[in-house]
Formats: C-alpha cells, sequence, structure tokens
C-alpha cells in the first residue's frame, strides 16, 4: 500500500489549521481590551449608581456618576486646568529625566565595581526604605514652593527602580558572551556598548515602567503637601471647598495622564527593543 506524503517544502493540512487558530486568536486578544474594559467601566459605573441611589447617599459625601462626569467635562473645557496640567506634566517629564539618568549612570557603576555596591549597600537599602513624603517639608524650605521641590520629590521616587535594574542588567551579562567579546580581543568600551549596553535595555526599560508610575504619584503627593500651582493643588483646592464632584473629576484626569505617560514609555520599549522576549514574546503569545 502506497502513502501519500506532502512535500516537505509544503505546510501540512494541520500546520495550516494551526496558523489560522493563531491569526483569529490574535485577532480575537486585540480587541478584547476594546470590550471588557468598556464593559468593566460600566457595570463599575452601574453598581455605583445603584449604591448611591439605594443608600441616598449624601452627593457631598460620594457624588453620583453622572455629577462627576459634569464636572470633568467642565474641567476639561476650561483652559486654565490644562495650564495646571502642563506643571504637573513638567514636573513628571523632568524629576523621570533625571531619574533615568542618575539611575543609569549609578547602576552601571555599581554593577561594574561589586566592592563599591557591597560597601554602600546599607546606605542604599536605607534611602530605599525612607518615607520619601516625609522629606517634602524639607524640600520646600529647600527649594522653595516652586516645582523644584516637586521634580526632586518626582525624581527620588523614580530613581531606585532605574537605578536597581540597570544594576541587575549589568550583572547579568552571562559569562560566555563576556567570554567571546574578551576573544575577539575587545576593549572594555567595545564590551560594554556592544554587549551590556544591549543586554542591560530590557532591564532599564522594565525599571523605567515603574518609575514613570512613582514620578507621576511623586509630583502629585508634592503638589498636596507643598504646592500651589498643578493638578494636585487644585484637588487640594476641591476639596477645602467640599467639592467632591470636582475632586473626582480631577483624580480621574489625573489618573488619565498617568495611563498615557505609562503607555508612551511601554510604547518606546516595543520600539527600541522589539529583539526582547518581553516584546516579541507577548506578540507571538496574542
Amino acid at each position: 500500500m502506497t502513502t501519500v506524503q506532502a512535500p516537505p517544502d509544503q505546510p501540512t493540512t494541520t500546520s495550516v489549521v494551526t496558523l489560522e487558530r493563531r491569526r483569529a486568536r490574535a485577532r480575537t486578544m486585540k480587541i478584547l481590551p476594546w470590550i471588557v474594559t468598556p464593559a468593566l467601566v460600566v457595570v463599575i459605573i452601574g453598581l455605583w449608581q445603584l449604591y448611591v441611589s439605594a443608600f441616598e447617599v449624601n452627593p457631598f459625601v460620594f457624588p453620583p456618576p453622572a455629577a462627576v462626569g459634569e464636572a470633568f467635562v467642565a474641567l476639561v473645557s476650561d483652559g486654565k486646568t490644562w495650564a495646571e496640567a502642563g506643571v504637573t506634566v513638567t514636573e513628571i517629564l523632568v524629576g523621570f529625566a533625571v531619574a533615568v539618568v542618575l539611575g543609569v549612570v549609578v547602576g552601571v557603576v555599581l554593577g561594574k565595581l561589586p566592592w563599591l555596591e557591597v560597601s554602600i549597600r546599607p546606605l542604599i537599602v536605607i534611602a530605599q526604605v525612607a518615607p520619601k513624603v516625609a522629606f517634602v517639608p524639607l524640600f520646600v524650605i529647600w527649594f522653595g514652593f516652586g516645582i523644584t521641590s516637586k521634580i526632586v520629590l518626582a525624581a527620588l521616587l523614580a530613581f531606585f527602580p532605574v537605578m536597581l535594574n540597570v544594576l541587575l542588567g549589568v550583572r547579568s551579562v552571562e559569562r560566555g558572551q563576556r567570554e567571546v567579546m574578551r576573544s575577539l580581543n575587545a576593549s572594555r568600551a567595545q564590551t560594554f556598548t556592544q554587549l551590556e549596553m544591549r543586554s542591560l535595555q530590557p532591564y532599564l526599560f522594565a525599571g523605567m515602567e515603574v518609575a514613570i508610575v512613582l514620578a507621576t504619584i511623586g509630583a502629585i503627593v508634592g503638589e498636596y503637601l507643598g504646592g500651589s500651582v498643578g493638578l494636585g493643588a487644585m484637588v487640594v483646592r476641591a476639596m477645602n471647598s467640599l467639592d467632591a464632584a470636582r475632586t473626582f473629576a480631577l483624580i480621574l484626569l489625573l489618573s488619565l495622564i498617568g495611563l498615557v505617560l505609562y503607555l508612551i514609555v511601554n510604547e518606546a520599549k516595543r520600539f527600541f527593543i522589539p529583539w526582547h522576549e518581553s516584546v516579541y514574546g507577548l506578540r507571538e503569545n496574542l
């Protein structure tokens, strides 16, 4: 009996079906967030409205969704809001940039000098666990009520995740790869630029994704506690006037700004390191 087999260079029926299933699954996964997230938002708003209606909650304590929506529309329609948002975004971005630069420099130095990292490790831990918010009054004394004190707090919060991830990235270069560079008579500078810098990029972006969130929190907290401009200061003024709906609207706007900044960093990771598993692996699994 003769068995007919598919030519080796032609895809089998099974592989074609598997490929089609993967493509269909990828299409489904891409549109899933656009379905699930709005549905969850609708459910949350529905439960929110049901709660305030069923228990007749005082709107000054917990406003209904419609009141928050009206306050949000009024907020984004006011040009002064965007001027204040510009101040907050400036503080976040400058603090984030300072944290990334310092984090890379310190992380690389400590990664390449283990004796120095071991020597100052207790100081690093102390600085990391110290409550940064407690420094806000000192920052206000040293740098004033302007944006500088908020930038310093944002940079301080964002610094450690960048530095620690870069340090880990430098230490994670495989010994075999270093030996290959050594066998090619590569200089230290060539080993750093062509091997170590490429290896630490995924770790750097992992730290940056955490850092942009912490920089956002740092800038807002700084405005809460010692600012007269910015969206954080607007939240304080709304709370002092017992305007709960406006407070909710400002929190929503701040959250959306933080989300946009995080997505920008995430997209930058996809652009700069498309070769890393954290990017192409996720894409293949979709």
